[in-house]
Protein backbone atom coordinates (compact mmCIF):
# COMPACT_ATOMS: atom_id res chain seq x y z
CA UNK A 1 0.00 0.00 0.00
CA UNK A 2 0.58 2.64 0.28
CA UNK A 3 -1.99 0.16 2.10
CA UNK A 4 -5.26 2.02 1.21
CA UNK A 5 -6.40 -0.56 -0.29
CA UNK A 6 -5.77 -3.61 1.76
CA UNK A 7 -8.35 -2.36 3.89
CA UNK A 8 -11.12 -2.07 1.38
CA UNK A 9 -12.60 -5.31 -0.31
CA UNK A 10 -16.16 -6.78 -1.31
CA UNK A 11 -15.56 -9.61 1.44
CA UNK A 12 -17.43 -8.84 4.18
CA UNK A 13 -17.06 -12.33 6.28
CA UNK A 14 -15.23 -12.53 9.11
CA UNK A 15 -13.46 -16.03 10.17
CA UNK A 16 -13.47 -14.94 13.70
CA UNK A 17 -15.23 -11.99 15.10
CA UNK A 18 -13.19 -9.95 17.89
CA UNK A 19 -15.19 -10.38 21.10
CA UNK A 20 -14.86 -8.77 24.66
CA UNK A 21 -14.40 -11.47 27.36
CA UNK A 22 -16.77 -11.68 29.66
CA UNK A 23 -19.84 -9.09 30.65
CA UNK A 24 -19.52 -8.83 34.18
CA UNK A 25 -20.15 -5.36 35.73
CA UNK A 26 -18.53 -6.82 38.89
CA UNK A 27 -15.49 -5.23 40.77
CA UNK A 28 -13.13 -7.24 38.47
CA UNK A 29 -15.28 -7.85 35.37
CA UNK A 30 -15.05 -6.21 31.98
CA UNK A 31 -17.00 -3.35 30.70
CA UNK A 32 -20.57 -3.88 29.49
CA UNK A 33 -20.86 -0.71 27.36
CA UNK A 34 -19.17 -1.32 23.66
CA UNK A 35 -16.15 1.13 23.66
CA UNK A 36 -15.24 1.78 27.37
CA UNK A 37 -12.03 0.64 27.56
CA UNK A 38 -11.12 1.64 31.88
CA UNK A 39 -12.12 -1.70 33.38
CA UNK A 40 -13.00 -1.98 36.92
CA UNK A 41 -10.27 -3.98 38.84
CA UNK A 42 -7.49 -2.99 36.35
CA UNK A 43 -3.79 -2.10 38.09
CA UNK A 44 -3.46 1.68 36.44
CA UNK A 45 0.36 0.96 36.77
CA UNK A 46 -0.01 -0.90 33.85
CA UNK A 47 -1.91 1.41 31.68
CA UNK A 48 -0.64 3.27 28.93
CA UNK A 49 -2.36 6.39 26.73
CA UNK A 50 -5.80 5.37 25.11
CA UNK A 51 -4.97 5.38 21.82
CA UNK A 52 -8.09 7.55 20.31
CA UNK A 53 -9.78 7.40 16.89
CA UNK A 54 -8.45 5.38 13.98
CA UNK A 55 -7.25 8.00 11.52
CA UNK A 56 -4.50 5.71 9.48
CA UNK A 57 -4.65 3.73 6.98
CA UNK A 58 -4.02 0.34 7.21
CA UNK A 59 -0.89 -1.83 5.97
CA UNK A 60 -0.78 -5.03 5.37
CA UNK A 61 1.98 -6.92 7.69
CA UNK A 62 4.15 -9.01 5.04
CA UNK A 63 7.49 -9.34 7.16
CA UNK A 64 8.14 -10.04 11.17
CA UNK A 65 11.83 -9.98 12.26
CA UNK A 66 12.93 -10.93 15.83
CA UNK A 67 16.67 -10.60 17.27
CA UNK A 68 18.01 -11.32 20.70
CA UNK A 69 18.58 -7.40 21.41
CA UNK A 70 17.15 -4.53 21.22
CA UNK A 71 17.17 -3.32 16.92
CA UNK A 72 19.57 -0.24 16.64
CA UNK A 73 18.22 3.45 15.41
CA UNK A 74 21.22 3.01 12.80
CA UNK A 75 19.63 -0.53 11.49
CA UNK A 76 16.42 0.62 11.66
CA UNK A 77 17.10 3.41 9.26
CA UNK A 78 19.00 1.41 7.09
CA UNK A 79 15.99 -1.61 6.63
CA UNK A 80 13.72 2.01 5.88
CA UNK A 81 15.24 2.89 3.19
CA UNK A 82 15.34 -0.40 1.58
CA UNK A 83 14.00 -0.56 -1.72
CA UNK A 84 10.54 -2.42 -1.15
CA UNK A 85 10.23 -1.54 2.68
CA UNK A 86 6.95 0.76 2.74
CA UNK A 87 6.79 0.86 6.19
CA UNK A 88 7.70 -0.51 9.51
CA UNK A 89 6.20 -1.01 13.44
CA UNK A 90 8.64 -1.41 15.94
CA UNK A 91 7.55 -3.71 19.33
CA UNK A 92 9.03 -6.82 21.75
CA UNK A 93 8.38 -10.18 21.36
CA UNK A 94 8.87 -12.63 24.15
CA UNK A 95 8.01 -16.18 25.77
CA UNK A 96 6.70 -16.76 28.62
CA UNK A 97 5.25 -20.25 29.99
CA UNK A 98 2.00 -21.16 31.42
CA UNK A 99 1.05 -24.76 32.43
CA UNK A 100 3.79 -26.00 30.37
CA UNK A 101 2.68 -24.15 27.39
CA UNK A 102 4.84 -21.26 25.64
CA UNK A 103 2.75 -18.35 25.00
CA UNK A 104 4.03 -15.98 22.82
CA UNK A 105 3.63 -12.13 23.71
CA UNK A 106 3.84 -8.99 21.23
CA UNK A 107 4.13 -5.64 23.54
CA UNK A 108 2.80 -3.23 21.21
CA UNK A 109 2.01 0.50 21.12
CA UNK A 110 -1.48 -0.05 20.47
CA UNK A 111 -2.36 3.60 18.41
CA UNK A 112 0.35 2.16 15.65
CA UNK A 113 0.66 -1.56 16.13
CA UNK A 114 -3.76 -1.42 15.65
CA UNK A 115 -2.44 -0.46 11.87
CA UNK A 116 -1.59 -3.73 10.59
CA UNK A 117 -4.06 -6.07 12.66
CA UNK A 118 -6.14 -8.33 10.38
CA UNK A 119 -9.59 -7.38 8.62
CA UNK A 120 -11.48 -5.02 10.12
CA UNK A 121 -9.64 -5.09 13.34
CA UNK A 122 -8.10 -1.46 13.00
CA UNK A 123 -11.08 0.39 13.23
CA UNK A 124 -12.27 -2.08 16.39
CA UNK A 125 -11.67 0.71 19.00
CA UNK A 126 -12.86 -1.34 21.63
CA UNK A 127 -10.21 -3.91 20.88
CA UNK A 128 -7.01 -1.30 21.57
CA UNK A 129 -8.30 0.76 24.48
CA UNK A 130 -8.87 -2.42 26.24
CA UNK A 131 -5.11 -3.18 25.64
CA UNK A 132 -3.88 0.51 26.40
CA UNK A 133 -5.75 -0.23 29.71
CA UNK A 134 -3.53 -2.72 30.52
CA UNK A 135 -5.80 -5.82 29.69
CA UNK A 136 -4.52 -9.33 27.31
CA UNK A 137 -5.57 -9.67 24.00
CA UNK A 138 -5.29 -13.50 22.36
CA UNK A 139 -7.26 -15.59 19.49
CA UNK A 140 -9.86 -17.60 21.05
CA UNK A 141 -8.22 -20.97 20.54
CA UNK A 142 -5.50 -19.56 23.17
CA UNK A 143 -8.25 -18.30 24.96
CA UNK A 144 -9.61 -21.94 25.89
CA UNK A 145 -6.28 -22.82 26.89
CA UNK A 146 -5.55 -19.98 29.41
CA UNK A 147 -5.67 -20.90 32.90
CA UNK A 148 -8.43 -18.05 33.79
CA UNK A 149 -10.13 -17.76 37.07
CA UNK A 150 -13.45 -16.81 37.72
CA UNK A 151 -13.32 -13.18 37.04
CA UNK A 152 -10.92 -14.22 33.40
CA UNK A 153 -7.69 -12.82 35.33
CA UNK A 154 -4.65 -15.25 34.36
CA UNK A 155 -1.13 -14.94 35.68
CA UNK A 156 1.69 -14.85 33.29
CA UNK A 157 4.34 -14.79 35.37
CA UNK A 158 4.81 -15.09 39.25
CA UNK A 159 6.65 -12.01 39.10
CA UNK A 160 3.68 -9.85 38.11
CA UNK A 161 0.58 -9.70 38.98
CA UNK A 162 -2.32 -11.70 36.96
CA UNK A 163 -3.53 -9.98 33.67
CA UNK A 164 -7.22 -9.70 32.90
CA UNK A 165 -8.54 -10.95 30.04
CA UNK A 166 -10.10 -8.70 27.39
CA UNK A 167 -9.89 -9.47 23.73
CA UNK A 168 -10.47 -12.85 21.95
CA UNK A 169 -9.68 -11.67 18.36
CA UNK A 170 -7.67 -12.87 15.58
CA UNK A 171 -3.60 -12.07 15.54
CA UNK A 172 -1.22 -10.66 13.40
CA UNK A 173 0.76 -13.74 12.65
CA UNK A 174 1.07 -17.57 14.27
CA UNK A 175 3.85 -15.79 16.06
CA UNK A 176 2.00 -13.82 18.57
CA UNK A 177 -0.88 -15.92 20.40
CA UNK A 178 -1.24 -12.76 22.21
CA UNK A 179 -1.17 -9.02 22.79
CA UNK A 180 0.07 -6.41 25.84
CA UNK A 181 0.91 -2.83 26.12
CA UNK A 182 4.40 -1.78 26.35
CA UNK A 183 3.98 -1.34 29.84
CA UNK A 184 3.04 -5.24 30.44
CA UNK A 185 5.96 -5.75 27.98
CA UNK A 186 8.25 -4.14 30.69
CA UNK A 187 7.21 -5.82 33.20
CA UNK A 188 7.30 -9.22 31.91
CA UNK A 189 10.59 -8.31 31.38
CA UNK A 190 10.97 -7.87 27.02
CA UNK A 191 13.40 -6.59 25.36
CA UNK A 192 12.66 -3.58 24.24
CA UNK A 193 12.49 -3.25 20.10
CA UNK A 194 12.99 -6.55 19.40
CA UNK A 195 11.13 -7.16 16.89
CA UNK A 196 9.89 -4.98 13.75
CA UNK A 197 6.42 -5.58 11.79
CA UNK A 198 7.58 -4.59 7.95
CA UNK A 199 4.73 -4.04 5.42
CA UNK A 200 6.61 -4.18 1.53
CA UNK A 201 3.65 -2.13 -0.19
CA UNK A 202 3.65 -3.30 -3.93
CA UNK A 203 6.76 -5.10 -3.86
CA UNK A 204 6.70 -9.16 -3.00
CA UNK A 205 8.01 -9.37 0.20
CA UNK A 206 10.71 -12.20 -1.15
CA UNK A 207 12.35 -9.43 -2.72
CA UNK A 208 13.28 -7.87 0.43
CA UNK A 209 14.04 -10.48 3.24
CA UNK A 210 17.53 -11.21 1.01
CA UNK A 211 18.49 -7.66 1.80
CA UNK A 212 17.08 -7.79 5.21
CA UNK A 213 18.96 -10.35 6.49
CA UNK A 214 22.39 -8.75 5.46
CA UNK A 215 21.57 -5.81 7.75
CA UNK A 216 20.59 -7.82 10.80
CA UNK A 217 22.31 -10.60 13.12
CA UNK A 218 22.98 -14.41 11.57
CA UNK A 219 20.64 -15.52 14.67
CA UNK A 220 17.95 -13.17 13.89
CA UNK A 221 14.22 -14.70 12.59
CA UNK A 222 12.54 -13.61 9.41
CA UNK A 223 8.81 -15.12 8.58
CA UNK A 224 7.06 -14.00 6.07
CA UNK A 225 3.46 -13.57 6.25
CA UNK A 226 2.02 -12.96 3.25
CA UNK A 227 -1.01 -14.72 1.19
CA UNK A 228 1.94 -17.05 -0.93
CA UNK A 229 3.60 -18.05 2.54
CA UNK A 230 0.54 -18.30 4.82
CA UNK A 231 -1.34 -20.34 2.41
CA UNK A 232 1.21 -22.52 0.93
CA UNK A 233 0.33 -21.28 -2.43
CA UNK A 234 2.97 -21.72 -5.89
CA UNK A 235 3.89 -18.32 -7.10
CA UNK A 236 4.86 -20.36 -10.15
CA UNK A 237 1.46 -21.80 -10.73
CA UNK A 238 -1.36 -19.88 -12.96
CA UNK A 239 -4.60 -19.40 -11.50
CA UNK A 240 -7.71 -18.95 -13.27
CA UNK A 241 -10.85 -16.71 -11.98
CA UNK A 242 -13.71 -17.57 -14.22
CA UNK A 243 -16.21 -14.75 -13.56
CA UNK A 244 -20.03 -15.15 -14.14
CA UNK A 245 -23.29 -12.84 -14.11
CA UNK A 246 -23.60 -9.28 -15.47
CA UNK A 247 -19.75 -8.22 -15.42
CA UNK A 248 -18.33 -11.35 -17.10
CA UNK A 249 -18.27 -9.57 -20.32
CA UNK A 250 -16.19 -6.80 -18.72
CA UNK A 251 -14.14 -9.20 -17.30
CA UNK A 252 -13.73 -12.52 -18.87
CA UNK A 253 -11.10 -15.27 -18.52
CA UNK A 254 -9.13 -13.73 -15.69
CA UNK A 255 -5.47 -15.77 -15.08
CA UNK A 256 -2.69 -14.74 -12.73
CA UNK A 257 -0.13 -16.15 -10.27
CA UNK A 258 0.19 -14.86 -6.45
CA UNK A 259 3.63 -12.66 -6.09
CA UNK A 260 3.57 -12.29 -2.23
CA UNK A 261 2.30 -9.77 0.09
CA UNK A 262 -0.73 -10.78 -0.87
CA UNK A 263 -0.66 -9.06 -4.45
CA UNK A 264 -1.22 -11.25 -7.77
CA UNK A 265 -0.13 -11.27 -11.30
CA UNK A 266 -2.89 -11.02 -13.84
CA UNK A 267 -1.65 -12.49 -17.34
CA UNK A 268 -0.22 -9.59 -19.26
CA UNK A 269 -2.02 -10.60 -22.61
CA UNK A 270 -5.73 -9.61 -19.94
CA UNK A 271 -4.08 -6.61 -18.87
CA UNK A 272 -3.40 -4.90 -22.64
CA UNK A 273 -6.81 -5.55 -23.35
CA UNK A 274 -9.05 -5.14 -20.27
CA UNK A 275 -6.68 -1.95 -18.33
CA UNK A 276 -6.37 1.21 -19.52
CA UNK A 277 -5.04 4.96 -17.95
CA UNK A 278 -8.00 7.81 -18.95
CA UNK A 279 -8.73 10.80 -17.98
CA UNK A 280 -12.28 11.43 -15.57
CA UNK A 281 -14.23 14.34 -14.32
CA UNK A 282 -12.62 15.46 -10.82
CA UNK A 283 -10.34 12.39 -10.39
CA UNK A 284 -7.93 13.31 -13.72
CA UNK A 285 -6.01 10.02 -14.59
CA UNK A 286 -7.36 6.98 -13.56
CA UNK A 287 -6.19 3.16 -14.02
CA UNK A 288 -9.14 1.25 -14.45
CA UNK A 289 -10.66 -1.56 -16.41
CA UNK A 290 -11.89 -0.34 -20.21
CA UNK A 291 -15.55 -1.18 -19.17
CA UNK A 292 -16.05 1.01 -16.33
CA UNK A 293 -15.49 4.34 -17.77
CA UNK A 294 -18.56 4.85 -19.47
CA UNK A 295 -20.38 4.88 -16.44
CA UNK A 296 -17.38 5.59 -14.48
CA UNK A 297 -17.41 8.96 -16.49
CA UNK A 298 -21.36 9.38 -16.90
CA UNK A 299 -21.46 9.24 -13.12
CA UNK A 300 -18.79 11.92 -11.65
CA UNK A 301 -20.40 14.23 -14.69
CA UNK A 302 -23.86 14.12 -12.73
CA UNK A 303 -21.92 14.66 -9.72
CA UNK A 304 -20.16 17.51 -11.33
CA UNK A 305 -23.72 19.13 -12.11
CA UNK A 306 -25.32 18.40 -9.30
CA UNK A 307 -22.60 20.92 -8.31
CA UNK A 308 -20.90 18.08 -5.43
CA UNK A 309 -17.45 18.03 -6.89
CA UNK A 310 -15.97 19.41 -3.79
CA UNK A 311 -17.49 16.25 -1.91
CA UNK A 312 -15.27 14.40 -3.77
CA UNK A 313 -11.71 14.89 -2.84
CA UNK A 314 -8.91 14.31 -5.70
CA UNK A 315 -6.21 13.76 -3.58
CA UNK A 316 -7.92 11.64 -1.39
CA UNK A 317 -8.28 8.75 -4.24
CA UNK A 318 -6.90 6.03 -3.12
CA UNK A 319 -7.01 3.84 -6.82
CA UNK A 320 -9.04 1.74 -9.38
CA UNK A 321 -7.06 -1.48 -10.51
CA UNK A 322 -5.09 -3.04 -7.95
CA UNK A 323 -3.99 -6.72 -8.28
CA UNK A 324 -4.84 -8.35 -5.08
CA UNK A 325 -6.12 -10.39 -2.65
CA UNK A 326 -8.80 -9.66 -0.63
CA UNK A 327 -6.87 -8.87 2.92
CA UNK A 328 -6.54 -12.17 4.87
CA UNK A 329 -7.89 -14.49 2.38
CA UNK A 330 -6.98 -16.37 -1.15
CA UNK A 331 -10.14 -14.38 -2.71
CA UNK A 332 -9.27 -12.15 -5.15
CA UNK A 333 -10.80 -8.49 -4.65
CA UNK A 334 -12.57 -6.45 -7.23
CA UNK A 335 -9.56 -4.04 -7.38
CA UNK A 336 -7.77 -7.05 -9.45
CA UNK A 337 -10.07 -6.52 -12.30
CA UNK A 338 -9.89 -2.89 -11.98
CA UNK A 339 -13.68 -2.51 -11.23
CA UNK A 340 -13.80 -0.76 -7.77
CA UNK A 341 -12.74 1.94 -6.51
CA UNK A 342 -11.57 3.93 -3.38
CA UNK A 343 -12.67 7.59 -2.91
CA UNK A 344 -12.16 10.21 0.50
CA UNK A 345 -10.26 7.33 2.21
CA UNK A 346 -8.92 9.10 5.51
CA UNK A 347 -12.30 9.99 6.31
CA UNK A 348 -14.20 6.77 4.93
CA UNK A 349 -12.43 3.83 6.97
CA UNK A 350 -13.58 -0.06 7.49
CA UNK A 351 -16.54 -0.35 10.03
CA UNK A 352 -17.40 3.79 10.04
CA UNK A 353 -20.63 5.10 8.82
CA UNK A 354 -18.84 7.31 6.84
CA UNK A 355 -18.56 10.67 6.11
CA UNK A 356 -19.61 10.09 2.06
CA UNK A 357 -22.30 12.90 0.79
CA UNK A 358 -25.21 10.43 0.04
CA UNK A 359 -26.30 12.52 -2.67
CA UNK A 360 -23.10 11.18 -4.31
CA UNK A 361 -23.66 8.01 -2.93
CA UNK A 362 -27.50 7.84 -4.60
CA UNK A 363 -25.95 9.07 -8.28
CA UNK A 364 -22.78 6.26 -8.62
CA UNK A 365 -26.14 3.86 -7.62
CA UNK A 366 -27.89 5.19 -10.52
CA UNK A 367 -25.07 4.66 -12.59
CA UNK A 368 -24.48 0.48 -11.81
CA UNK A 369 -22.14 0.77 -8.65
CA UNK A 370 -22.39 -0.77 -5.28
CA UNK A 371 -21.43 1.24 -2.19
CA UNK A 372 -19.47 -0.58 0.71
CA UNK A 373 -21.72 1.77 3.19
CA UNK A 374 -24.40 -0.87 2.34
CA UNK A 375 -22.18 -3.97 3.74
CA UNK A 376 -22.86 -5.51 7.08
CA UNK A 377 -19.15 -4.23 8.22
CA UNK A 378 -19.32 -1.27 6.22
CA UNK A 379 -16.58 -0.18 3.76
CA UNK A 380 -18.09 3.50 2.83
CA UNK A 381 -14.79 4.28 0.61
CA UNK A 382 -15.46 1.67 -2.04
CA UNK A 383 -17.29 1.46 -4.98
CA UNK A 384 -17.86 -1.35 -7.31
CA UNK A 385 -19.20 -1.91 -10.69
CA UNK A 386 -22.12 -4.01 -9.69
CA UNK A 387 -23.77 -3.66 -13.52
CA UNK A 388 -22.88 -2.79 -16.83
CA UNK A 389 -24.88 0.60 -17.67
CA UNK A 390 -24.33 2.57 -20.46
CA UNK A 391 -24.87 5.93 -21.22
CA UNK A 392 -27.51 7.06 -23.73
Amino acid sequence: MLAALAGCSADTTVAEEPEPSGTSSSATGTATDPGESAQPGLDPAYAVDAPGRFKSLPRTADIVVQTQETIDEDTIAAIEALDGVAAIERLSLLQVSIENRVLDVAAVDPATYRRYAPRELPQNQEIWDRVAAGELAVGKAVAKRLPLDDDDFVALTSEVPPIHLGVKAPQITNAVDAVVNEKWGEALGATPGNALLISTGLTAPDAVVKPLAKLLPEDTSIERLDAVARYGLDPDAVQTAQVVGSLSDAIGVFTYRPIGGGRIAPDPAWVRTHISTQSVPILGDVTCNNAIFPQLRAALEEIVTAGLADEIKREQYAGCYYPRFIAGSTSLSNHSFGTALDLNVPGNLRGTVGEMDRVVVSIFKKWGFAWGGDWRYTDPMHFEMARIVRPG
